[in-house]
């Protein structure tokens, strides 16, 4: 199943500039493997070392937090729409 991928303006240095790429997958974890093999260092960016994707890091499909689904685990079905967003700290 294809899904888009919008990728935040952080990470696009690694995307060749692209602000949504084009995947096959079939759940979150493997969006972000299919994300990996066709632009290195995005897993690093998304993924902590136990494959987990980072407490900082908010995906949503279709609209929806994915740590309110299934987290890495949640189905993707064809022309779902997942949007990256890294949390943004700071503040006063």
């Amino acid at each position: 199943m294809s899904v888009t991928v919008r990728i935040p303006t952080p990470l696009r240095k690694l995307t060749g500039g692209a602000d949504e790429v084009q995947v096959e997958a079939a759940t979150i974890a493997e969006m972000i493997d299919q994300l990996e093999a066709a632009h290195a260092g995005l897993k690093a960016r998304l993924c902590d070392e136990n494959g987990e994707i980072r407490r900082f890091v908010n995906v949503y499909v279709n609209d929806e937090d994915v740590r309110f689904l299934d987290g890495s685990e949640t189905k993707l079905k064809d022309g779902d729409e997942v949007s990256i967003v890294p949390a943004i700290a700071g503040g006063s």
